[in-house]
């Protein structure tokens, strides 16, 4: 496998790459390179005088390329220009990317409103799935909130085709993952008021992960999907929540309000994030 580790060579980033847990088990779901991408806003220019931005950028990341390749990754950098999110989901494309890894201190409530961090537009935009490496926010030398990325996880499903490709994830998740919440959450739109069929499909999931021995809990709610999902994580604690994206055409790129968008803005630990198949 391959992944695409982004990075603005702040603090926190330098926290999400050279932390040795989480490079592990990067190792364990099977990445075996690594692609170390920072962006160069377009409105920062070549011609400022006495900065050489690409210069103190490739030396930033050769520190970071080192700790990667003695943990046993091969490594190969790309410093370029423009949107951030744009080119790394065009580098993600080009290199054939099967991950993607971004560290993100959270928003607070009132930023969350607004749209411009690079981790919530790739959410939006991601074309691989995306790994949003949760960092603390008030530390001065900052660490990852949770190490053990995919130890214990929550995987939320609406049943959704897109939530069957994340589901999908467990055939390399499950080298590095022993205990998994499966949630659903039932809302008014629902054709199933009593569960049945909801709790008779969990438990489907929860068979299919449990031959590979992974302990499962299920667990049925009820009410709006994003806010019951982040309930359930402060409950659990997992290490990391998956779940699908359902995609989102251009026009509506432009809007707040998915579920996956209010996860990846609100969630307190780490966010696993599948997008739809890409269109031939």
């Amino acid at each position: 496998m391959k992944a695409v580790c982004a990075t603005d060579l702040s603090a926190a980033s330098e926290a999400a790459i050279e932390n040795e847990t989480c490079l592990e088990c990067l190792g364990r779901i099977g990445v075996e390179k690594m692609h170390l991408v920072t962006v160069i806003p377009s409105n920062v220019h070549r011609g400022m005088p006495g900065i050489n931005f690409e210069k103190r950028r490739k030396r930033a990341l050769s520190r970071y390329r080192s700790v990667i390749e003695d943990a046993g990754f091969a490594v190969e950098i790309h410093v370029v220009r423009g949107t951030p999110h744009r080119r790394i989901n065009g580098i993600a494309s080009t290199v054939g990317a099967d991950l993607t890894v971004v560290g993100s201190r959270g928003e607070s409530p009132l930023v969350n409103r607004v749209i411009g961090s690079t981790a919530r537009n790739l959410a939006r935009t991601s074309v691989v799935p995306l790994l949003v490496n949760r960092i603390e926010r008030e530390a001065e030398v900052p660490d990852v909130i949770r190490q053990h990325l995919f130890r214990r996880m929550l995987f939320a499903t609406d049943f959704s085709e897109n939530a069957a490709r994340a589901f999908d994830a467990f055939s390399y998740l499950r080298h590095a993952t022993e205990e998994v919440l499966l949630v659903h959450v039932r809302t008014p739109k629902d054709p199933d008021p009593e569960n049945a069929d909801g709790a008779a499909r969990l438990a489907s999931l929860a068979s299919e992960l449990e031959q590979w021995g992974i302990e499962i809990e299920t667990e049925i709610r009820q009410g709006d999907p994003a806010a019951e999902i982040l309930a359930a994580e402060a409950a659990y604690e997992p290490a990391t929540v998956l779940l699908g994206s359902r995609g989102h055409s251009r026009l509506r790129r432009l809007l707040l309000g998915s579920v996956s968008e209010e996860i990846v803005a609100r969630s307190g630990g780490n966010v696993l994030l599948v997008p739809p198949e890409r269109k031939a």
